[in-house]
């Protein structure tokens, strides 16, 4: 059984989270150099455990307060990294999203193959279609499954398509603003991200639309410590221009479960592997 920890209390206890493996660079005022903190802060949110599980469920909400509800599984299989500690660094990864439930998209499958050097690979299966569909660069900033996070809020944005900038260090967060490398390729200008200092998770992010407003904010809402490792369980994105929420839970999350790699193939989009998705 795991220790749930509201996220308030994890800053306000100062809760000391070893994380293995990293020796930080460091900058000449004694904090961790931005591209450390960029670095861990990746591996810490995405890439926990050698591979990964959950039951995810996401309650949708408009302006006028209605709802619609997605359930799903997200499996997560890790390649091995080209170097070994301390010079390696979280990259080539590969996600499994099947839906159970709504009717409507029960048996859907998102496939993603993330890579460092280039652009990710996604497909989409629609089972009403029977329909393989790759999704382009172009469309992984676009509403996931109808939810307020985007297709890139799934798996991760790369770290190497911003630069970025230690704007603030506080008792608790290490403030990080991002631009863009090429800007005509996303809707944002930048985003503002608070990193907690102790577990290096991201738990507040702000993006700024082409005016400087804020227009998506996403928190981590509660973080609990699975097999050692923090991990956030709740979290939600709004939308400040035209409102409406999702917020997004995980359960049954475990980690190095020993997943196959032949899982996160095309194969197994239209035959989906039930042993794994109980």
């Amino acid at each position: 059984m795991t220790t749930r920890l509201f996220l308030a209390s994890i800053l306000a206890a100062g809760l000391l989270l070893a994380l293995p493996g990293w020796t930080a660079a460091q900058a000449r005022d004694g904090q961790p150099a931005v591209e450390t903190i960029v670095e861990k802060t990746n591996c810490v949110a995405y890439y926990q455990g050698k591979d990964g599980r959950a039951l995810v469920s996401m309650v949708i909400s408009d302006a006028q307060g209605r709802t619609r509800q997605r359930q799903f599984t997200i499996l997560r299989w890790d390649d091995e990294p080209a170097a070994a500690p301390p010079d390696s660094v979280c990259g080539e990864q590969k996600y499994y999203v099947y839906f159970h439930r709504p009717a409507d998209v029960r048996r859907t499958v998102f496939l993603v193959w993330k890579h460092v050097a280039k652009d990710d690979d996604r497909w989409l299966y629609l089972p009403a279609l029977d329909l393989v569909k790759r999704i382009a660069a172009s469309d992984e900033r676009t509403s996931f499954v109808g939810s307020h996070f985007f297709y890139e809020d799934v798996s991760g944005r790369s770290i190497a398509e911003d630069t970025h900038e230690l704007v603030q260090t506080t008792d608790h967060y290490y403030v990080l603003r991002n631009v863009p490398k090429n800007p005509e390729s996303v809707e944002f200008v930048a985003f503002t991200m608070w990193v907690h200092r102790q577990s290096f998770l991201p738990v507040r992010v702000v993006y700024y639309d082409r005016q400087g407003e804020p227009y998506r904010v996403y928190e981590a809402l509660k973080v609990d410590r699975i097999q050692g490792y923090p991990t956030v369980t709740q979290a939600r994105m709004r939308d400040q221009r035209l409102g409406g929420e999702t917020v997004i839970t995980y359960e049954r999350v475990q980690y190095n479960l020993g997943l196959p790699e032949s899982l996160f193939s095309e194969r197994y989009l239209r035959h989906p592997p039930r042993e794994y998705l109980r």
